[in-house]
């Protein structure tokens, strides 16, 4: 899927929350499942994808990622769960 995105990840569910943008989001999310790229992720075991946008360009999904990593919280949360009120792992749907 190689098309501009945000994304978040957690740990599990109200665990702890990572947001990042890539231009081929199912690449990005194998580096992070397989600890390709050591950091956050890495350390504290956020692998799992419970939200994400594609967007038209990289300018707006940057644009977004900066806008989202400013929200509480409990907004981020609001969010995941309007569309995955479950908190599935939402990685087998993007291949």
């Amino acid at each position: 899927m190689k098309k501009p995105a945000v994304y978040i990840l957690a740990s599990k569910r109200n665990g702890t929350l990572y947001i990042g943008v890539t231009s081929d989001l199912v690449k990005r999310i194998w580096q992070h499942r397989n600890h390709v790229i050591s950091g956050f992720t890495d350390l504290h075991e956020v692998n799992r994808l419970v939200y994400f946008e594609q967007l038209d360009d990289m300018y707006a999904a940057l644009t977004r990622e900066k806008q989202l990593k400013t929200w509480h919280r409990a907004w981020k949360i609001s969010l995941i769960e309007k569309t995955n009120p479950s908190w599935q792992d939402l990685y087998d749907d993007t291949r």
